[in-house]
């Protein structure tokens, strides 16, 4: 199960980047929200110079199911 409907559509960075904010309006407001919101800024300034398709494909798979993680415990 994928945190938000629309996750199998996410190809590029930034649908990555506005999928994972979007999944964190679904957690509790406070600490925990900020917490990850800031997580997802740091990473993809990280990632922001990788421009190996494969490399960013597995990224984007990777942060997908951790978001998934996330939502669900």
């Amino acid at each position: 199960m994928s945190p938000l409907p629309g996750a199998e559509l996410v190809r590029s960075s930034v649908q990555l980047y506005r999928y994972l904010l979007r999944c964190c309006r679904r957690l509790p407001r406070g600490p925990v929200r900020q917490h990850y919101r800031h997580a997802i800024r740091q990473s993809f300034k990280v990632h922001a110079d990788e421009d190996d398709p494969e490399r960013i494909q597995q990224i984007i798979k990777r942060a997908i199911e951790d978001a998934d993680w996330v939502m669900n415990k």
